[in-house]
């Protein structure tokens, strides 16, 4: 992903807690002194309406309009009418007057409550709470990571764990609304997994709804499919594809999916290092490879254009059925563009689709597992939020 303009390392929910952060993130970020949820909070730009106006071409004279109100910063908007600071430019937005500010100590103060109120053995989330703020556009433009040590699965023969929590995010140019979704670090490999829950979003209009309720309902879903996860893992790892059976390489499995090249190219990368065999792989692996290049070689931006990766490879593990489905469609239509006269594919195209097709059957045995738990964990979801 882009880099962010700045970054913020935070550990415990403010102060008064004496959170250390993990081993395995902590030599990722190398930050010695990490600040407190709150302070990073509190140190994140903050948005206010002011009055717009517009120039009449024909008189040269401004004329106000209600109509619309300029979202701006502050801080800036002093320091610009200052001797200091001339050039800074407190400007943000200018939406509709149905847009409404959302600041960020009204999204995450009652994320801090619910975080010193709820619990993981005994202990308050908000004293093993970690993560990152992201700054982008003069931080008009926030993304976090928000975990928590020992809310986690842990895999045989790994030493460190795959870390639950939530994404959030927002912006004040009125293009993302508030969201958050379930989230994980892997500490093995430092891959990211996304959308672990359905992604939650309010929009800067309108009423604007009770954020604590908000935060805990997420919050219990996390920690539901916290529970779920390895059993997903598991069930994944029992599920291998045959290469040598399979008319494509690895390379092309990602490209079918719809990755472009370059992280096709690092996704293989990551599998094939990882692969206890070059030819027969299994979901897990090529989850993981999917992860691989999102997290450290995605040359987008944080939210939709990433999220329509993420959920390619979450099928991955979650939807091995759907995944190889959406590989059988991408490659029949690959023959069919080959296949100029439009006629039938040839007969090593049929051949080909004939071997995707053994590997949707073989998949059934593990298909009514997958899906039935998933449909548990869909209506534990339900549970929470009613």
């Amino acid at each position: 992903m882009k880099d962010p303009e700045s970054s913020t390392v935070f550990a415990g929910v403010d102060g008064r807690t004496d959170t250390e952060l993990p081993e395995w993130y902590r030599q990722k970020k190398t930050v010695d002194d990490p600040e407190s949820f709150v302070e990073a909070v509190r140190d994140l730009p903050q948005a206010v309406e002011t009055t717009v106006a517009y120039q009449n071409p024909y008189t040269d004279e401004w004329v106000e309009t209600e109509r619309f109100n300029a979202v701006v910063e502050p801080t800036r908007a002093r320091d610009q009418a200052g001797a200091d600071e001339p050039d800074a430019d407190p400007l943000f937005h200018v939406p509709t007057n149905s847009y409404s500010i959302i600041n960020p100590v009204d999204v995450y103060g009652p994320l801090e409550e619910v975080l010193r109120e709820e619990t993981i053995d005994e202990t308050p989330l908000g004293d093993v709470m970690f993560g990152e703020i992201r700054r982008y556009r003069g931080g008009g433009e926030v993304h976090m990571d928000v975990m928590f040590d020992g809310l986690e699965v842990r895999l045989p023969g790994r030493s460190e764990p795959i870390t639950m929590g939530v994404t959030s995010g927002y912006d004040f140019f009125g293009e993302h609304a508030v969201y958050v979704e379930g989230f994980a670090q892997d500490g093995y490999c430092s891959n990211t997994m996304r959308s672990l829950t359905d992604k939650e979003v309010i929009k800067h209009v309108g009423d604007v709804r009770n954020f604590r309720t908000w935060w805990e309902e997420i919050l219990a879903q996390v920690e539901l499919v916290a529970d779920d996860l390895f059993e997903f893992i598991r069930d994944a790892q029992d599920i291998d594809l045959d290469f040598s059976e399979l008319p494509f390489t690895v390379t092309e499995f990602y490209s079918l999916l719809g990755f472009p090249d370059y992280l096709a190219e690092r996704a293989t990368e990551d599998t094939e290092a990882n692969a206890a065999s070059p030819f027969e792989i299994d979901m897990w692996t090529l989850h993981s490879g999917a992860t691989y290049a999102l997290t450290h070689f995605f040359q987008g931006k944080e939210g939709a254009s990433l999220d329509q990766y993420v959920r390619v490879a979450n099928d991955i593990l979650f939807n091995p059925e759907g995944t190889i489905e959406r590989v059988e469609q991408a490659y029949e239509q690959q023959l069919d563009t080959e296949d100029g006269d439009g006629s039938q594919s040839s007969l090593a195209g049929e051949r080909a689709l004939a071997s995707i097709e053994r590997v949707n059957e073989d998949l059934q045995a593990n298909v009514e597992q997958f899906e039935a738990r998933e449909e548990v964990l869909r209506e534990r979801f339900q549970q929470v939020t009613n």
